[in-house]
């Protein structure tokens, strides 16, 4: 088994160019053969390097508008020939077959044409057939043969190749094989999920080719990683990287916030609110928003949809967070908040987020469709003898959104679209009520007059009775309970409004 190879002849094919001058003239300069097509083959004559064309190898030009150029026995025999196997290398030689130790492939762009919108007929001609088939033989023949299949590789190569004479080792090819079977995998995977839409097949195939390793996990005995590209949904103005809770409880913020289009300010604790205003400002907003819980708001996530301005900051700049994200902010709040260096400044980018949702489960992985429905007035049933205000019903669905984000079970009370207290994650609803009260109570916070919202049915009529007996005058809940009659019932004897809206918003 060959350990070193030096290369003598090289296949180069790419979309992208960026990059690849420095290291086809180093080829050049080696005395590297190179054989090319179309753009690429032009781009090489362009910097007056000799350059053969593929089609002059294999004597059948470009065909079918170009979907067929370098499936041919010449170009893959080059590849895939075992230089150690006496077979092999009878064969090249009856046949005038070069051995080709070099290529330098990359793929049509086809998620990039997903993305911008293309049509059916531009996707579908994204889908490469020659490049696959070019970096699967030569990765597969990594003992003798380097594969590129990505222009981040142009700058390592070249290094490699000027500090070794123009050779590779067998630990170098085996490692750009790698990368080469990575950029493979992720493109089909790719193709098949663009493809797996309609009557879909019920596999779970998912590519995800950025990450960024975390400090640590939940826990620092605990390794973690990130896979995606944060820098496409956040620009960071100021602080250090975001850890694993960091990142759970941003996730909870962003989804929490979109729930909301006029100015609003929240706080998260561990994924839950504990401080949700809407105000006619962002200043207002963040105000009453940290009067709901400033205990928990302390070490906190907070997430605006609006620009913070100086005197925002200043407000916020009382308050030890770890995170801040916001659409915008003007450039002296930013000036304010970077006089401490650790504290996380995010300006969040327009980014399309995934409908769907999953995680590791026993031994599988679990997906389901993100909840992304919010009940309005009108899928709201009165149920009780007494229908809410129009007031009373615009905190009903304020409340209702902030329970939809919230861990079960949970109880959520609102006044005047802010989040007066919730009992949150408890085992029992009734818990969860009870926790809500002492909260609001802890916080000076009266409930009289204030709504209720509850993520499940109640099993049994005492919350309602309790929530009552604080001051609660409306109450939403989905319904669905074969004993929703005696929650009902008491809500009547009370003298309360109840509605239902149909739809369960539980969260584990």
């Amino acid at each position: 088994m060959s350990q070193s190879v030096k290369i003598k002849n090289a296949l180069i094919s790419v979309y992208y160019k960026d990059g690849l001058a420095p290291l086809v003239q180093y080829l050049a300069q080696q005395g590297v053969t190179l054989y090319s097509t179309g753009g690429t083959e032009q781009f090489i004559k362009d910097l007056n390097l000799p350059v053969v064309a593929v089609e002059d190898l294999t004597g059948y030009p470009s065909i079918l508008g170009g979907r067929v150029k370098t499936l041919h026995p010449k170009v893959f025999g080059g590849i895939l020939n075992r230089r150690s196997l006496a077979g092999d290398q009878e064969q090249i030689t009856q046949y005038e077959i070069p051995e080709i130790d070099l290529v330098i492939v990359d793929l049509y762009p086809f998620e990039e044409t997903v993305k911008a919108g293309g049509t059916d007929v531009e996707i579908i001609e994204k889908i490469d057939i020659g490049g696959i088939s070019l970096i699967r033989a030569a990765a597969k023949n990594f003992n003798d043969v380097v594969i590129i299949a990505s222009k981040d590789d142009y700058g390592t190569l070249l290094n490699e190749l000027q500090a070794q004479d123009g050779a590779t080792t067998l630990v170098q090819r085996k490692s750009y094989a790698k990368k080469a079977f990575h950029t493979s995998s992720h493109y089909d995977t790719a193709i098949f999920n663009y493809f797996n839409t309609e009557a879909p097949l019920n596999v779970f195939k998912q590519s995800v080719k950025e990450a960024q390793t975390l400090r640590y996990g939940e826990n620092p005995h605990q390794q973690g990683t990130f896979y995606g590209n944060l820098d496409e949904m956040f620009t960071k103005l100021n602080g250090k990287e975001l850890s694993y809770n960091n990142l759970v409880d941003v996730d909870a913020a962003v989804s929490l916030i979109d729930e909301f289009t006029e100015p609003t300010f929240a706080i998260l604790k561990h994924t839950n609110a504990c401080g949700l205003a809407s105000r006619a400002t962002g200043l207002e907003a963040w105000k009453d928003a940290l009067a709901c819980d400033p205990v928990s708001a302390f070490g906190g996530v907070l997430i605006t949809n609006q620009e913070v301005d100086l005197a925002t900051a200043q407000e916020i700049n009382n308050l030890f967070f770890e995170v801040l994200i916001a659409p915008s902010y003007q450039p002296e709040a930013v000036e304010l908040f970077k006089a401490k260096k650790n504290r996380v400044i995010l300006q969040r980018n327009e980014v399309e987020l995934s409908k769907k949702q999953f995680k590791t489960l026993l031994n599988g992985v679990i997906e389901q469709d993100k909840d992304l429905s919010i009940e309005a007035a009108d899928q709201m049933t009165t149920v009780t003898e007494k229908a809410p205000s129009e007031a009373s019903i615009k905190d009903l669905i304020f409340a209702n959104k902030i329970v939809k984000h919230t861990k079960s079970n949970t109880i959520v009370f609102v006044k005047d679209n802010v989040l007066i207290a919730s009992g949150v994650g408890q085992t029992s609803r009734v818990d969860a009520l009870k926790q809500a009260v002492v909260k609001a109570e802890a916080f000076g916070f009266s409930l009289k007059d204030a709504v209720m919202a509850s993520d499940a049915f109640f099993p049994f009529p005492d919350c309602v009775e309790l929530a009552a007996e604080a001051g609660i005058i409306a109450v939403l809940q989905p319904g669905g309970s074969i004993k929703d009659q005696d929650s009902i019932n008491m809500a009547n004897e009370k003298g309360i409004a109840m509605v239902t809206t149909g739809v369960r918003h539980f969260k584990h």
